[in-house]
């Protein structure tokens, strides 16, 4: 299956921070949200990175309070990894694990069109291993 799957199914609007926002306003944004991450935009819509808890923590232990008045051009993680709708689960799944993160923007012919985290994938691939399951007890109980 692929991200289109997922993403087809929601209907939220996609939480962003521009690179000239604050780490502050950032941080107010993912509380406010109750988020762990949000992509990060220029002035065109792209994205051109992902702000996320660990950027947060990163940010504060190099540069103390401080961090709260850099923008998010300085403390980003950039270049975004993204993925595209045509792309599998259990390839973003494996992409996740290999970069060792938790957020993808999914991009297509350059512009951002979902979010998705981990718990996303891994909600999608245990509703579809459930809905083999069922598939099977009814196959078994039919015969």
């Amino acid at each position: 299956m692929s991200i289109a799957r997922i993403t087809t199914r929601r209907d939220f609007d996609i939480v962003t921070c521009s690179e000239d926002h604050t780490v502050a306003q950032a941080v107010e944004l993912l509380s406010e949200r109750r988020i762990g991450a949000m992509p990060v935009t220029d002035e065109s819509g792209r994205v051109v990175g992902v702000f996320s808890e660990r950027d947060v923590i990163r940010c504060l232990k190099v540069h103390g309070g401080d961090a709260l008045a850099l923008k998010m051009a300085d403390v980003m993680t950039s270049p975004a990894v993204t993925v595209s709708p045509d792309t599998s689960e259990n390839q973003a799944l494996a992409l996740m694990t290999r970069r060792r993160i938790r957020h993808l923007p999914v991009v297509e012919n350059g512009k951002m069109v979902d979010f998705v985290s981990i718990g996303d994938l891994v909600k999608a691939r245990i509703d579809e291993i459930e809905s083999e399951a069922q598939a099977l007890r009814d196959y078994i109980h039919s015969a």
